[in-house]
């Protein structure tokens, strides 16, 4: 009869007294190594990041009066290293950081300088207008890069929501398309360093080249700092026929094809601004 055939018995390997001592020693060494390291003589514990938070459609000179704050310089240090830092433009740019300065939250130590943040926040908006669905969507649309962050700067100034980003593009694309001149309020507040819906026709007559109302085609340079969603928008917009909108009343904006419908819905705007008490502003064409 064959014999049964079985694992050898496995025995615990058991340490000696002594063992037991040395690896004792050896950890309580190792601990105690540990301790003298972190609280070698001149050594400081590593710096926690703080967090500097850069908003959709902050322009340029925001953004540096942001850094100034955080890195606790004087005010004008940060756009005095634009002329230095050798940042990552494109040429069209003429070293302007328009539109380039990508609005994100970004990590500050004691040690961090405007240049290098500012390069930071280029290269990331490089990333992004860089991304397939971006890029691809801009060479159909026969643009370049800076074209693109251009147009994704009017339609993050001019949208009111996510929701209207890709309509305020098709419009764009729609009045390039005709020749017509953008009439874009967003770039006219630009030229005249203001924020404001309330656009006397005066103003509309300037000799300037962000005044759209004037000029045809983009504007020289991007007006503010946009984000992903509206660099999305700016290449691949929704199909429609609108020429016109105009924001009737706080989360109600009015996308037209005809002037005549969109001059129904200036007036019921003009009568919005009348029963709350404010002037008439002039229609909107954009």
């Amino acid at each position: 009869m064959p014999r049964e055939y079985r694992l050898p018995s496995q025995r615990r390997t058991r340490l000696t007294r002594r063992g037991r001592l040395a690896l004792l020693f050896a950890a309580i060494a190792a601990v105690a190594a540990a301790v003298m390291v972190t609280l070698l003589p001149g050594e400081e514990a590593p710096e926690t990041p703080r967090r500097l938070l850069i908003p959709e459609g902050w322009r340029a000179p925001q953004v540096y009066a942001a850094i100034d704050r955080e890195l606790k310089l004087p005010p004008g240090s940060t756009k005095a290293a634009v002329a230095t830092a050798a940042l990552p433009l494109p040429a069209e740019a003429k070293g302007n950081p328009e539109g380039f300065l990508f609005p994100a939250t970004y990590p500050v130590t004691s040690k961090t300088t405007p240049g290098e943040l500012l390069t930071y926040m280029v290269r990331t908006a490089n990333g992004k207008l860089a991304t397939p669905a971006v890029a691809n969507g801009g060479r159909t649309q026969g643009m370049t890069p800076y074209q693109t962050a251009t147009l994704a700067s009017i339609i993050e100034a001019e949208a009111d929501t996510r929701a209207e980003m890709g309509k305020v593009a098709r419009v764009v694309h729609n009045r390039l398309a005709k020749s017509m001149p953008l009439q874009m309020d967003s770039t006219l507040n630009y030229a005249l360093n203001r924020s404001t819906v309330d656009v006397p026709l005066g103003d509309t007559r300037i000799d300037h080249p962000f005044n759209t109302y004037e000029r045809q085609g983009l504007p020289p340079t991007p007006i503010d700092s946009p984000g992903l969603a509206a660099m999305a928008a700016a290449v691949a917009p929704p199909p429609g026929d609108w020429l016109f909108f105009v924001t009737v009343k706080p989360g109600d904006t009015r996308f037209s094809a005809t002037y005549e419908e969109h001059k129904r819905h200036v007036a019921e705007f003009n009568r919005n601004r009348a029963a709350a008490g404010r002037a008439q502003a002039g229609p909107r064409a954009g």
